[in-house]
């Protein structure tokens, strides 16, 4: 089937550092395509897949599930590991749900992950009724477009397929089994306001995790889809400080202090470094809100 105008997936041939970014249920590339080639800008190489299913029309969608979208993220992934000497995986939505499997699975071989509104479970008394429903009624209505900004559109489905959403149900309670043994780096960004996955998840997510190094953020200004939203700049600018941070590495930072020894500077007047505490930025406290049927 034809993709639909904005869906294609993009790639960019850049440095030693590669990134993945996942996109979410029933949506497809096209709100992660400014992240993506933002982060292109910077000099990373970057890959950003089509999941099977998505981007053409809802039917095609019920012919696929969670196996199919994570077999898709985890072939992208190792393509990368070829390529790169570092790579980071980051998602959106479900995308943030495939991003912290991967995470799970290949261990050191992700140096970090970004998640922006990650997806943990499907909500609502009709999530009990998937196993059964989804014989007898085939969609629902669409989750996508769920943002602030006026004139902003996210390509993806105005329908549900139960099917599938049957299929992501089952995929979000094997991730939720295996978020412990996500020990990378971690920036997690959410909205204050989302009508398709609630403040919960994210907090779910930050519970269970094993990574102690964790960066949460609050985006205020955002609904779901917020790498389309508002607050999108500063998604792409603390993603990429937050890659450049992690890659930079002890290595980079004796060199740096040798430097300024060899001028005979000061590098700081070493109020954090007394201490011997790394901090952290920890924004905000994660809210609670009731979420929709099915969260993407």
């Amino acid at each position: 089937m034809p993709v639909l105008p904005g869906a294609e997936p993009y790639r960019h041939e850049g440095g030693e550092v590669g990134v993945l970014l996942c996109h979410g249920f029933t949506g497809s590339p096209q709100p992660l395509r400014p992240w993506a080639e933002h982060l292109a800008e910077r000099g990373l190489t970057v890959s950003l897949p089509l999941l099977p299913g998505h981007g053409t029309r809802w039917e095609d969608m019920r012919l696929t599930g969670w196996q199919d979208w994570y077999a898709e993220v985890d072939r992208e992934l190792r393509a990368l590991r070829e390529r790169c000497t570092r790579v980071f995986v980051f998602g959106l939505s479900m995308g943030g749900a495939l991003a912290l499997r991967l995470a799970a699975k290949y261990g050191e071989e992700v140096s970090g992950i970004v998640v922006v509104n990650p997806a943990n479970k499907v909500h609502g008394l009709s999530a009990r009724a998937l196993p059964v429903l989804r014989h007898f009624v085939p969609t629902t209505r669409g989750i996508t477009s769920d943002i602030a900004k006026d004139g902003e559109v996210e390509v993806g489905y105005d329908r549900v397929p139960l099917q599938a959403a049957h299929s992501l149900r089952n995929f979000f309670r094997l991730v939720d089994g295996e978020l412990p043994q996500v020990t990378q780096p971690m920036l997690l960004l959410h909205s204050v306001q989302d009508h398709v996955v609630p403040p919960a998840d994210s907090a779910r997510v930050l519970g269970r995790v094993s990574s102690t190094d964790v960066t949460e953020i609050l985006l205020e200004q955002s609904y779901h889809v917020a790498t389309l939203d508002h607050d999108r700049e500063r998604i792409f600018e603390e993603s990429f400080a937050f890659v450049d941070r992690i890659t930079a590495g002890p290595g980079k930072e004796a060199e740096s202090g040798r430097a300024d020894e060899a001028d005979g500077t000061d590098e700081a007047d070493g109020t954090d470094e007394a201490d011997g505490t790394d901090r952290v930025d920890q924004v905000g406290q994660v809210g609670q809100q009731e979420g929709t049927a099915t969260g993407g």
